[in-house]
């Protein structure tokens, strides 16, 4: 049963070969524990790093899933144990004399710092150095740090909520020391950029100072999964050196009502299907309301471990075990998920242009607020607003009406005449030079659609 699992992790699509190394730094819980990718230098026959670090992330996760850690380690072990993934270990570092933007990833409950390589790679290989945190804070499913004495390993369990206690106030206490943690990531690449020796605890033959001169902090975002999302929001409000945040599927429960007025940059929410309550979305909405260029999509087809690395696991085993697959096809989700992070990252104006590749030419569109977002399966459902035209080439979110050439209100929306656009509303479409706006037809009142008059936000791809 265990044997017929694989892992098929893609590589990244950008122009860049990927390296990942793991960093450990301090001998206490306040240090931090994460791996990096960032865009390496090629090496024939680079060694590619097991994907489940260790045993004992095995016996994490058994723990995490509620089932006995006697069996399913063991199990999991011989099942996904040797999985890897598709990277260069400790592949050289290549340079980059104008900086490459820099991200710091939160994983999600019960996880840890590789279950999310693939969009991590992703985004390495388009010119990011992404350091993937593994947090301290009880909510990974397992993790290590080591004390000074030597050959010393101290192991900190997930826990869960204790009896008695409110989850709103546990959770709460780990989403502070989660952002906590992200502020500090922040501040080891600050370091290594001002030229302070930084030690790796796991004396891996890295030199972690290679990086100085080649990372650009004026250019860093957070992003996260899950209790990640919204510990990337919060980070937000901590920190003022982050300019964005991306959440993958955010758990919005553990963030107090009073930050949201607090949190002062732009956040791309990207929501799968089946996770989201009505609730959680009115919180994303509240920030959204409240910043023009927060923007909220949703994946169709998908479920929450869909943005994670378990969908891209064959076999019948982890799927019983982790509930990781939609109907969406993951390869199809991870290109939407990466696309949509970095049109919102790239978006003119805020600064984190891919580095190794041409500048985006980004259309000038009639819109008083426009993104360009993939032609993907993606959609806005009633409780998040906005829809998606299946088959079509736009993504249509709810927000203020588009205005004319005039300054008129148009509430569809249209590229400038002479544009060159595809754009569909309710099935009628238009490819070419742009001549004029398309109202929406009956054809908008389908499942999903926002029925003529309603307000859209016209994205051209």
């Amino acid at each position: 049963m265990g044997g017929t699992q694989s892992l098929a992790l893609p590589q990244g699509k950008g122009p860049h070969p990927v390296g990942c190394v793991d960093v450990m730094v301090g001998h206490t819980r306040q240090g931090l524990f994460l791996r990096l990718f960032y865009p390496c230098l090629p090496r024939a026959g680079a060694e590619r790093p097991l994907w489940i670090p260790r045993y004992e992330y095995c016996g994490g996760l058994a723990d995490f899933a509620l089932h006995s850690r006697r069996w399913c380690a063991p199990l999991l072990s011989v099942a996904i144990g040797s999985c890897r993934v598709p990277v260069s270990w400790k592949g050289p570092f290549k340079p980059c004399s104008s900086g490459y933007p820099l991200i710091i990833f939160s994983h999600g409950l019960g996880a840890f710092r590789t279950l999310y390589s693939s969009v991590c790679s992703d985004l390495a290989s388009w010119g990011f150095v992404v350091a993937a945190l593994e947090h301290r804070d009880h909510s990974a499913s397992v993790t290590y740090f080591c004390p000074a004495e030597a050959g010393r390993e101290e192991w900190i369990p997930y826990q869960r909520v204790p009896q008695g206690q409110k989850e709103f106030y546990f959770r709460n206490k780990q989403v502070h020391q989660r952002a906590e943690e992200c502020v500090r990531a922040l501040q080891l690449f600050k370091d290594i950029s001002s030229g302070k020796s930084v030690p790796n605890v796991l004396h891996q033959d890295f030199d972690l100072s290679v990086l100085k001169d080649s990372i650009d902090l004026t250019k860093v975002a957070v992003m996260g999964h899950s209790f990640g999302g919204v510990t990337a929001v919060l980070a937000l409000v901590k920190e003022p050196g982050f300019g964005c945040a991306v959440a993958l599927d955010a758990w919005m429960f553990p963030l107090e009502n009073s930050l949201y007025p607090e949190v002062p940059k732009p956040v791309l929410f990207i929501n799968t299907e089946k996770f989201q309550t009505p609730e959680s979305v009115a919180k994303m909405k509240r920030l959204s309301s409240r910043n023009s260029q927060t923007k909220i999509i949703t994946i169709l087809g998908s479920v929450h471990q869909s943005q994670t690395d378990f969908a891209f696991l064959t076999g019948k085993l982890i799927n019983r075990i982790f509930s990781a697959r939609g109907t969406l096809d993951p390869y199809k989700g991870l290109d939407i998920t990466s696309r949509a992070a970095l049109a919102f990252l790239q978006r003119p104006g805020r600064g984190f242009r891919s580095v190794g590749q041409p500048p985006r030419r980004h259309r000038r569109l009639s819109c008083s607020r426009s993104t360009i977002l993939p032609v993907q399966p993606v959609a806005c459902s009633d409780i998040t607003g906005g829809s998606w035209v299946p088959g079509k080439q736009l993504l249509l979110v709810q927000n203020e009406p588009c205005r004319s050439q005039q300054g008129q209100e148009d509430p569809w929306g249209r590229a400038e005449p002479g544009d060159r656009a595809r754009r569909t509303f309710g099935g009628r479409s238009a490819g070419g030079a742009c001549q004029e706006s398309l109202p929406c037809s009956e054809g908008c009142r389908a499942k999903g659609i926002k029925p003529p008059g309603t307000k859209m936000e016209l994205a051209v791809t």
